[in-house]
């Protein structure tokens, strides 16, 4: 490898809400990082994601969506996204083809604008419009703003992704890898398991109780040849949701633990034995006691 030639550097990925920055980081990444559902604020954290090549080592920040913040657990997703905006070395901009969204990106724009870092435009979920209704949207933000570059995708569907990978490639700083070219992420895999808890939770329950409930591992102990005991703790709000998730006999916990562990399995590549309980912590979502305990404010 020849160092002088490599390029390596940070992609922070913004956005609103639901725009689909982390179906786009997973499908940029041909690995599935960060979990992905119809619903907005998914993502909690600022997730890393390492992509390697021969000449170049591409370092995404996924972030949570930017919104006003409502209670601390908001705060805490927007000091998130902030610290991976300041380490941005290049920062990738998500919007969707909804015309009702400009005056929100016009926002978001003011305040990237300030952290003088070249923003690249994505305009996803192109394949929801016809061919004919993008080239007015593209002037539209052309004209917002000095984009180095705008590129129209569709995540869900690979349109163009490789086109904008290209883009942020040539963007990228020069400079030596800055992690092992083989490493994908620097968050522990127990991290990601209880994201895939959180995400099945998402799946399957609407209105408040995904955006109540935090997923926390209590043990994760591997164990040649046999399988890998994992204890996670589903921390809800209220009684009522904890009898929501739980459901009659145990019926929605346990279709819960069924998914979750399938997926857990696939992703890593071993047999697991997943146990799973509910817990209840009042308004956890607005103290900043429990939001360090659940890993949301570090």
């Amino acid at each position: 490898m020849n160092q002088t030639d490599f390029k390596s550097g940070y992609v922070t990925v913004v956005g609103q809400p639901n725009v689909g920055k982390s179906t786009l980081v997973n499908n940029l990444m041909r690995f599935r990082l960060s979990v992905c559902t119809p619903k907005p604020q998914t993502t909690r954290h600022r997730i890393l994601g390492i992509y390697s090549g021969d000449d170049f080592q591409m370092i995404f920040w996924d972030t949570p969506g930017l919104i006003e913040p409502k209670y601390r657990l908001h705060e805490a997703m927007m000091r998130a996204a902030d610290r991976a905006i300041a380490d941005a070395d290049l920062i990738l901009l998500i919007v969707d083809v909804d015309p009702l969204s400009f005056a929100r990106n016009e926002a978001i724009l003011s305040r990237l604008g300030t952290k003088n870092k070249p923003i690249v435009l994505a305009i996803n979920k192109i394949d929801t419009v016809p061919s004919d209704a993008l080239l007015p949207l593209i002037d539209l933000y052309r004209h917002l703003y000095e984009f180095v570059e705008i590129v129209p995708v569709s995540a869900l569907h690979g349109t163009f992704v490789d086109e904008l990978e290209k883009v942020l490639l040539r963007l990228l700083p020069f400079g030596p890898p800055l992690y092992p070219l083989d490493q994908i992420t620097e968050h522990p895999e127990k991290f990601f398991v209880a994201e895939i808890i959180r995400g099945k939770i998402f799946e399957h329950f609407t209105q408040e109780i995904p955006y109540s409930t935090a997923v926390v591992i209590d043990d994760f102990v591997e164990r040649e040849g046999k399988k890998d005991v994992i204890k996670a703790r589903i921390v809800v709000e209220r009684d009522t949701q904890k009898a929501m998730i739980i459901g009659k006999k145990g019926k929605a916990l346990k279709q819960i633990g069924q998914e979750a562990r399938k997926d857990i399995e696939t992703f890593l590549g071993r047999p697991v034995f997943l146990e799973l309980w509910v817990a209840v912590r009042e308004k956890w979502r607005k103290k900043a006691n429990f939001l360090r305990e659940f890993g949301y404010d570090q």
